[in-house]
């Protein structure tokens, strides 16, 4: 008798080999062809502040920058992503100055703009997208922006003025003098 579909054996998927661009350096990874973004960013790499909320692109915890622009990296391919430049919500900070923080970054703990934390590096990676293109924004530039990220704690009040917050602060630091 045949053995159910359920736990035939299948034959084994093969990995191939490719770079990725993640925060400015290059990492060769052995991936699956149905290999999303989130789980090399996560298990091969370990950059665990890209979080794993709802794995149906609805919650945007997963939200990291492809080539400046915000991608749910939960329903990426990560063969999608090879060639691309990637930017984690690790290599926010790390672009600046040793230890220090970005402006949205402080933002949203000078604000309370993250109770939790679980949510915040998908939100900072939707709001650093729009302030790298609009350094003021109005408020509902910023609902926008964020429209595809989810909170449960804060009631995205103060997520809203950390994002205004963090752009007054940009555009002070590029104004002339």
């Amino acid at each position: 008798m045949a053995a159910p579909l359920s736990i035939a054996r299948r034959a084994p998927v093969e990995r191939q080999l490719v770079t990725l661009r993640v925060n400015g350096a290059d990492h060769r990874v052995a991936v699956r062809p149905y290999d999303v973004l989130l789980d090399v960013l996560r298990e091969q790499l370990n950059l665990t502040g890209t979080r794993r909320g709802c794995d149906m692109g609805t919650c945007g915890c997963c939200t990291v920058q492809v080539d400046g622009r915000p991608v749910l990296s939960c329903l990426m391919l990560v063969l999608e992503a090879e060639g691309a430049s990637i930017t984690t919500i690790e290599g926010v900070a790390a672009a600046r100055e040793e230890g220090a923080l970005h402006p949205l970054q402080e933002a949203f703990a000078q604000t309370g703009g993250s109770q939790c934390g679980f949510c915040t590096p998908g939100f900072i990676m939707s709001a650093l997208s729009l302030l790298e293109h609009n350094l003021d924004p109005t408020e509902d530039e910023v609902k926008d922006a964020i429209s595809g990220n989810m909170c449960r704690c804060t009631g995205y009040i103060a997520i809203v003025e950390a994002i205004l917050q963090a752009a007054r602060v940009l555009r002070d630091a590029e104004a002339p003098r």
